[in-house]
């Protein structure tokens, strides 16, 4: 953050949620820690109807250190100048959005997933709810950094009200320099009693600032498109390290933040080896970015894309991440606070895996695993479904732990597996259209930087994502004769046609808008079923 600027905070809260007590608390504690501050508000309409926003500045340089200086503030928020905004609904998040108070390379954004419907949803003769993942996106794409979760939930678990949640979300960002007591001090209002003793609503409240604290500060990285990251043998992955000097020194800082995340995923995923090969990807498409921006005006976005969807790619699922994440020791905790298990408690989990002739033959060398896949197309085409072997392992037990532990232990097999070297090449054609694109043009390189999207989930649906980026990369981004300003179009618009549509006949429809063959369709096995004898008289 800038010591030389307030720090800004928009906070958005419905009608009687204590917005307002939310603003109180975080001048109080930013006055008793000897910093300036100061709050403005918009009052909605009535309590649980009209939505009240509450504009906050904090210089981040404390008075003691300013001497006869005193910081001069604003009384209104000016659009895309915010550093965060913190909002309990989220339609109302992506209204603010929409009105340009988020900045893509600047603000942070915290919000509910929490829904309070709209007078206009009520009155549709039909299903009149605004699409959540529709607004998810677009907080997703207008925010440097985004946290989205269920305050309510959390309020309603706790015994408290959504501002304590809030609260807690923001210390949990660390978006202003105050210590997390500093925070619940506030909250408990000066009583600096044991929790058994503090009074049921201030207890109330600290459980829900808690558990606010921990969505927001132990991942930070919650989003859609990063993952918590593994650690190898079930244990609990560390949190992402600061950035290796090497690469901060030659990466740009508005990159940092999503390399940073990409580099600790790939690195716990695999190994050093991996994760510099990661690196090294990312370092051609930066050097492809320079050539078509050098000044990087645009921020660097393909480079922060490439980033986000490499990392994710290259840290594909299979069975051994699939133990890996039953394994691990936070789940076990996780599911004993779900089904909230007292310390006397016995909690038994059982596990159902059913992996097929695929996942064995991604860890066997190719040889031996075209053999597997042939054997089981050959069953396929009998008639027959395909193999798997039904699976259920007691994760609570001894055996079945020690069982998922050793299927961990087996990445160093990846690099020797078949599925290893197919997702490595695939990987690089995508990079290979990348750089080709930017450097023709940034439009371009961005759009298809941004064709990472489509990689996601696993089985069909992983290899249905793949051959849809590839199809749109080959005949989509490389269209001779087309300027590139159209083809960066018509990649854009067959990538949401591919998200939009998992049968893929928008995306076949938009391929051949924009001249591009549709895609080839694949043989698909028929299974012969006997029929049942019916009773004769």
């Amino acid at each position: 953050m800038e010591q030389n600027r307030p720090t800004t905070l928009l906070v958005c809260a419905l009608g009687g949620e204590g917005g307002g007590v939310l603003t109180e608390w975080l001048v109080d504690i930013a006055r008793h820690a000897g910093y300036a501050a100061q709050s403005t508000s918009i009052p909605g309409v009535a309590q649980r109807t009209g939505a009240t926003t509450y504009y906050l500045e904090v210089f981040p340089v404390p008075l003691a250190q300013l001497g006869a200086r005193r910081p001069v503030f604003s009384l209104s928020p000016v659009p895309g100048a915010l550093d965060a905004i913190v909002s309990s609904e989220l339609l109302e998040t992506t209204r603010q959005i929409g009105n340009g108070m988020s900045a893509p390379l600047r603000t942070l954004v915290i919000s509910s997933s929490a829904r309070i419907f709209t007078t206009a949803e009520r009155m549709e003769p039909g299903d009149g709810r605004t699409d959540s993942q529709r607004l998810l996106d677009v907080v997703k794409a207008f925010s440097r950094e985004h946290h989205v979760f269920d305050m309510n939930a959390i309020a309603r678990d706790s015994g408290t009200v959504v501002s304590a949640v809030m609260l807690g979300a923001i210390a949990g960002s660390g978006l202003f320099p105050f210590p997390r007591e500093a925070y619940e001090h506030v909250v408990r209002g000066g009583d600096t009693r044991a929790p058994e003793k503090l009074s049921k609503m201030a207890a109330a409240s600290l459980r829900g600032f808690a558990a606010a604290f921990d969505a927001v500060s132990a991942p930070r990285a919650q989003a859609a498109f990063v993952s918590s990251v593994l650690a190898s043998e079930g244990h609990d992955a560390p949190p992402a390290s600061a950035l290796p000097a090497e690469l901060a020194r030659r990466f740009p800082p508005a990159v940092h933040d999503m390399l940073t995340l990409g580099h600790a995923r790939v690195l716990d995923y695999q190994d050093a080896g991996y994760a510099a090969l990661y690196a090294q990807r990312l370092g051609r498409v930066l050097d492809a970015e320079r050539t078509a921006d050098p000044a990087g005006a645009q921020g660097f976005a393909v480079t922060r894309e490439a980033a986000r969807w490499l990392a994710l790619w290259m840290a594909f699922d299979d069975i051994v991440r699939v133990a890996a994440l039953k394994g691990r020791a936070s789940r076990a905790q996780r599911v004993r606070q779900e089904v909230r298990a007292g310390d006397e408690d016995i909690v038994k989990v059982y596990d159902h895996f059913k992996p097929g002739a695929a996942e064995f033959a991604a860890l066997l060398p190719p040889s031996l695993a075209r053999r597997v896949t042939a054997w089981d197309r050959g069953r396929q085409a009998r008639g027959h479904a395909p193999w798997a072997l039904p699976l259920k392992v007691g994760s609570h037990s001894v055996a079945g732990m020690a069982s998922l532990r050793l299927l961990a232990s087996l990445r160093w097999l990846r690099r020797r597996g078949s599925r290893f070297a197919e997702e490595q090449a695939l990987i690089e054609r995508w990079l290979a259209a990348v750089e080709a694109g930017t450097r023709e043009a940034w439009a371009l390189g961005h759009e298809v930087a941004l064709c990472g999207r489509l990689i996601k989930g696993y089985g069909s649906t992983n290899e249905r994502g793949k051959e849809n980026l590839l199809h749109v990369t080959d005949h989509l981004a490389t269209q001779a004769g087309v300027p590139p300003a159209e083809r960066a179009q018509a990649v854009a618009a067959a990538r949401t046609a591919a998200l939009a549509d998992d049968a893929g006949r928008a995306l076949d429809a938009t391929l051949l808008a924009h001249g591009a063959p549709a895609r080839p369709v694949k043989a698909q096995p028929i299974r012969w079923m006997k029929r049942k004898p019916t009773g004769g008289a």
